[in-house]
């Protein structure tokens, strides 16, 4: 039943046009408009379906990940785009000065998008 179909995700934000702006300049991803919203094109032939909802509420988990190459480097660079890190410290999650995340699993950072859904880079080791 579902083998044979494009399975897409998507989640909300409660501001269209700064998601447009985050996604398409900041993060670099190509971004069409959609009469309900926003697909977000990612690599693979890939998309993601983002919609505006008046009563939005961030998603309190990790909703996209990019994997990089270099984390450091990637950090470095969406820094210098305006992007802010998250940093915890929490007993199972700390992150350094950098706001990696260096524990067990891959090297990760977490950000958030105009909506405050978080997002993430991260690093296979």
């Amino acid at each position: 039943m579902f083998q044979d179909k494009n399975v897409f995700s998507s989640f909300s934000v409660d501001n269209i046009q700064k998601a447009k702006e985050f996604y398409g300049k900041t993060l670099g991803l190509e971004v069409s408009e959609a009469p309900e919203g926003l697909i977000l094109h990612i690599s693979g032939g890939n998309k993601i379906f983002v919609y505006p909802k008046a009563n939005h509420t961030p998603a309190t988990f990790t909703i996209l990940n990019f994997p990089v190459d270099n984390i450091e480097q990637a950090v470095d660079d969406l820094k210098k785009r305006g992007v802010r890190f998250e940093s915890y410290d929490l007993p199972d999650i700390k992150t350094d000065e950098k706001n990696i995340f260096r524990g067990r699993g891959p090297l990760i950072a977490w950000f958030k998008d105009p909506a405050g859904n978080i997002l993430s880079v991260l690093e296979e080791s």
